[in-house]
């Protein structure tokens, strides 16, 4: 059974991200089964730290814009979720490319959601994982 509580398209997705630091970067969403949301980012000179590699900020960003955005269409239209805790291993080492990152979850409670998010390069070779701790709240007066 799917975990999605509200309708979820690749275009609606991505329609989420105009004027944000996620279009900036270049993300972009690409797949999406009943229990997980995938998608990509470059690694160039918007995602580089000042040696020429991939930040590993840059990995963070796209480890929480997946898991963040995922918990979010997995509560009821009443409810919201913002991030409490986010930690990343950087693995290897990038310069070009993109790398695809992968966000599924761990725990769907009612007050917290836990998700997973593995970024992998084009070889599907582990660049970063993370874990990303998300809080479940109601908008007020709903």
């Amino acid at each position: 059974m799917a975990i999605w509580k509200k309708n979820i398209s690749l275009e609606g997705l991505n329609a989420t991200s105009a004027n944000t630091l996620v279009e900036h970067l270049g993300i972009q969403y690409t797949a999406f089964d009943e229990h997980s949301l995938t998608g990509t980012m470059p690694v160039d000179s918007r995602t580089h730290q000042p040696l020429g590699m991939l930040h590993g900020g840059a990995s963070v960003v796209l480890a929480e814009t997946l898991g963040s955005l995922a918990a979010n269409m997995c509560v009821e239209e009443n409810k919201y979720c913002v991030g409490l805790d986010i930690n990343a291993n950087h693995i290897r080492a990038m310069r070009s490319g993109q790398v695809v990152g992968k966000a599924t979850p761990i725990h769907l409670g009612a007050t917290t959601q836990v998700w997973q998010i593995e970024i992998v390069d084009d070889r599907d070779r582990l660049v970063c994982t993370s874990r990303l701790t998300m809080a479940v709240l109601q908008h007020k007066g709903k």
